[in-house]
């Protein structure tokens, strides 16, 4: 074959049309019907914990601190782009954690490491280490961070802008220690905040109303809990039954060892009241304070420790 031919097409035979069935009719001829106009749907409830149960409050706080767009601090959204407001939703559905970290900033005493920036799926932040790395630290070490923990749970169920924050699940890889000491939530995608102050509209969550968002995160499929049945223990019992067992079990001598074995189960029953295990918590904390020691080891609170028993 010469440098000029063609390439053979394909055989006639896989060209040709299907031959109709003998003694059917011909199909009748295709009708042209308008295209309906069609309308973007705005999304109508986003799974991410963050906004399941959202107030104005809330929203406008999200809108005016992030800080991924032109001009932020405004509550209006005039300078958002729609590649600003597709962003900003996407990033909702897939990990609030950055978010979350740019609305209730460290630098204003949420207990969350420093926001530095994001590029794509990655976020940047300041480093810490995992709470699980410490479940072999000495006593007065395993009581600090104890304390603190109990403590940044405190924080988040009463503080002055009235915001109710909880957990709806827990391990130790959400919280982490800075080389100072001090323990911050390392991972707050699996946080929920519900406005105390001006109450929260529920996200819907019924079948046809659920957008892509909502899929993205926890399947159309997925039935969500009320607002309402979220209880202020509750994250407390998940750290009372998950993680203060695993700093606190078998580390100091008896009686003192019995105290918090019984606080830990009181504040891990899931079946008793509210009172009760904030109460037992609160018990929790009056035995640890002691057990901890002023050192340079924790630099977040020495010398400060050596002066005033606050710290």
């Amino acid at each position: 074959m010469g440098d000029g031919a063609s390439h053979p097409g394909p055989p006639k035979s896989a060209l040709a049309p299907l031959p109709s069935h003998r003694g059917l009719p011909p199909p009748p001829p295709a009708q042209s019907h308008p295209t309906p106009p069609t309308h973007p749907q705005p999304p109508l409830g986003l799974a991410s914990p963050l906004l399941r149960c959202p107030s104005q409050r809330l929203l406008d706080r999200v809108v005016r601190r992030y800080a991924e767009v032109a001009d932020a601090g405004s509550i209006f959204m005039d300078h958002f782009t729609d590649r600003d407001k597709l962003r900003l939703l996407y990033t909702l559905a897939v990990n609030s954690h950055p978010i979350l970290l740019q609305i209730f900033p460290g630098a204003e005493g949420w207990p969350l490491p420093k926001y530095l920036g994001s590029c794509g799926r990655f976020i940047v932040s300041t480093s810490t280490s995992p709470l699980q790395e410490f479940y072999d630290a000495p006593p007065d070490q395993a009581a600090d961070l104890a304390y603190q923990l109990l403590g940044v749970l405190e924080s988040l169920r009463s503080n002055d802008l009235n915001y109710f924050f909880y957990f709806t699940h827990i391990d130790a890889g959400m919280f982490g220690v800075f080389n100072n000491g001090h323990l911050f939530i390392r991972d707050a995608s699996a946080v929920g905040v519900i406005d105390k102050q001006e109450g929260s509209q529920e996200a819907t969550g019924a079948g046809e109303n659920k957008d892509i968002f909502s899929c993205l995160v926890s399947g159309c499929q997925a039935q969500l809990p009320s607002c309402d049945s979220i209880s202020e223990k509750q994250s407390l019992v998940l750290v009372c039954q998950k993680l203060l067992p695993r700093l606190l079990q078998g580390r100091f001598p008896s009686p003192v060892q019995d105290d918090i074995d019984s606080t830990l189960a009181q504040c891990g029953d899931a079946t008793r009241p509210d009172p009760e295990a904030l109460g037992a918590a609160s018990q929790l904390k009056d035995i640890l304070r002691p057990l901890r020691t002023c050192d340079s080891r924790f630099a977040y609170r020495y010398p400060d420790c050596k002066y005033n028993d606050k710290f």
